[in-house]
């Protein structure tokens, strides 16, 4: 198995000068770039057609190469199934991934129920791309960016308010119970439709839909065109539907060498900026300063009371967020206490502490690792499993404490 590539999202139709015949249909588009002829399926993901379409095509015309949009991660949880039991909650919350891991789980418990409303998992399609080509002896490649990866640099390049919109959006995402048809699915196959839904986006979250969607157009159409083989072979792909347009730009910018194949500039994870490493400092060498300066100027009294009421605020509302996330009575005690003091230490955070703490003490059984993929289904679940409800515990007393600061340096300001 090459390696390569990953996911979906949308985009509109695009007439490409190279065509060198017309679509065969909404979800099949052809061009020929320098003797390589490439044919692209466009799917849904959690449709049973695209499984059928793209199972019949590769047999059809046999490809010298089939590609498909998934990472070496994505496709080993695909084809051997995902091993939880190998998850180590403490490495997870130790090495900082806790933002990362309950992403990952709200984005597969959105499309796994959206696919359990149809009779199908999602992902299938690529599924039978891989099956078939394999049943002929045709080589595949993986296309897409590493998962983490994608997630990691749309956490990144986010800024505070872009974070909290994406968290929001990815919870409310997990948590909808919203039905969708057969007659939906079918709309999300068509890139005019599909056009709609990338420019509301494109709205509420630019910086995110630059990463999850415009960046993989780019990487996969590289991949995709890097892909092995001599000048005439011919090439399959398979790609979420809302990918099309752009893959098709970027192969003929690669073919006019408009463009480069080097995906390096977009494959790694940028460091914070200088200004994003210096601002944790500089809230808290305030916060600091409001409550020294409080001793120096109103007595010891005064000093005292605006701790008291730095602790209160801050302590308060993460020890809120922890018993929100119903977290263990002393996570949440230990989450007041710590929350006041980490707040001025930008090297750690409270919900590392209060996750860390609701782990040690409520350590996930087995039943918690086996029956996460059905308990991230539901509202119920998140808060049932062990595991999930560790997450939340680190999201909820972060979000508490975060909100406590910018409620409590105003409150330390002398009147």
């Amino acid at each position: 198995m090459d390696q390569q590539v990953n996911e979906t999202e949308p985009v509109e139709a695009v007439e490409s000068p190279n065509t060198s015949e017309p679509q065969d249909s909404d979800t099949i588009t052809r061009v020929s770039l320098g003797g390589r002829e490439y044919t692209i399926i466009g799917t849904a993901h959690i449709s049973s057609e695209s499984v059928r379409e793209v199972d019949e095509r590769i047999r059809e015309e046999n490809p010298h190469r089939v590609c498909v949009e998934l990472d070496q991660g994505r496709y080993n949880a695909l084809v051997n199934g995902q091993n939880w039991q190998n998850l180590d909650i403490f490495k997870v919350i130790k090495e900082k991934k806790a933002f990362l891991l309950l992403g990952n789980l709200v984005l597969s418990a959105s499309q796994k129920r959206m696919g359990m409303d149809l009779g199908i998992k999602p992902g299938q399609e690529m599924k039978a791309a891989i099956s078939t080509a394999e049943e002929l002896g045709i080589p595949v490649s993986l296309c897409d960016r590493e998962i983490q990866t994608t997630l990691r640099r749309a956490w990144g390049l986010s800024g505070f308010w872009g974070k909290n919109k994406l968290l929001a959006s990815l919870i409310a995402g997990a948590f909808s119970t919203e039905k969708l048809s057969n007659e939906d699915l079918e709309k999300m196959k068509q890139k005019s439709a599909l056009h709609g839904m990338l420019e509301e986006v494109a709205e509420y979250l630019p910086s995110a839909k630059r990463v999850l969607i415009d960046e993989r157009d780019e990487y996969l159409a590289k991949k995709i065109f890097e892909s092995p083989g001599e000048a005439e072979t011919r090439i399959l792909a398979v790609v979420g539907a809302g990918h099309v347009p752009g893959i098709l730009r970027h192969l003929e910018a690669l073919h006019a060498k408009t463009q480069t194949p080097d995906v390096s500039e977009i494959d790694f994870v940028p460091p914070p900026s200088r200004v994003g490493k210096l601002i944790p400092w500089i809230i808290s060498g305030v916060i600091i300063g409001l409550i020294v300066w409080g001793f120096i100027s109103g007595g010891v009294s005064q000093g005292l009371e605006n701790f008291g009421v730095w602790v209160l605020v801050n302590g308060g509302l993460a020890a809120l967020g922890a018993l929100a996330a119903l977290g263990h009575p002393l996570t949440v005690v230990l989450s007041f206490a710590a929350a006041p003091l980490t707040s001025l230490n930008p090297t750690i955070g409270v919900g590392f502490v209060s996750a860390f703490i609701e782990a040690w003490v409520r350590k996930p059984r087995v039943r918690d690792f086996e029956s996460l993929q059905t308990d991230i289904l539901s509202f119920r679940g998140f808060y049932r499993n062990r595991i999930t409800r560790t997450l939340l515990v680190f999201l909820f007393a972060t979000l508490g404490s975060a909100v406590g600061t910018f409620i409590g340096i105003p409150l330390l300001i002398p009147g």
